[in-house]
């Protein structure tokens, strides 16, 4: 018994320090990014909101404000989550097609979810490989610009 209170023992100091961490850490969070495509404004539009409206995985939105085909704003509906807030899609026309930048007002209640989503994953995680596949749907790769 001596023996796994030894091996436990880091692990619980490390998530004690994860979780002690992610307590001094602000709950809201601004992350955004933008990427350029080849596709007129109202063709990212559309695949933007057919996809990403009201359901991502076991994650249900409610759009906040829609403006064709230039904004559109969705926020997290459920309240039972460990994370909430909104995303703004904003849409802006390009010499060579159009600009689509991503931001995130977010919120992670949970102060060890909070250290993983700062230092493990990056705020802007979500918002660059939906950036990324939305550049796969239409064949392009993207670079994504801060």
């Amino acid at each position: 018994m001596k023996w796994l209170w030894i091996a436990l023992a880091p692990i619980i100091v490390v998530i004690a320090a994860c979780v002690a961490c992610g307590a001094t850490l602000p709950v809201a969070h601004v992350a955004s990014r933008q990427a350029r495509f080849r596709r007129p404004p109202d063709q990212i539009w559309s695949a933007i909101a057919r996809d990403k409206t009201f359901r991502d995985g076991d994650v249900n939105y409610e759009v906040v404000e829609s403006t064709p085909p230039r904004r559109l704003v969705t926020r997290i509906a459920d309240k039972n989550l460990p994370f909430g807030g909104s995303w703004t899609y904003d849409i802006s026309p390009d010499a060579s097609g159009s600009i689509l930048r991503i931001t995130e007002n977010g919120e992670v209640y949970n102060p060890f979810f909070r250290f993983v989503s700062r230092f493990v994953m990056g705020h802007t995680a979500t918002i660059d490989k939906s950036l990324r596949e939305l550049g796969k749907k239409f064949g392009e790769d993207v670079r994504i610009e801060e």
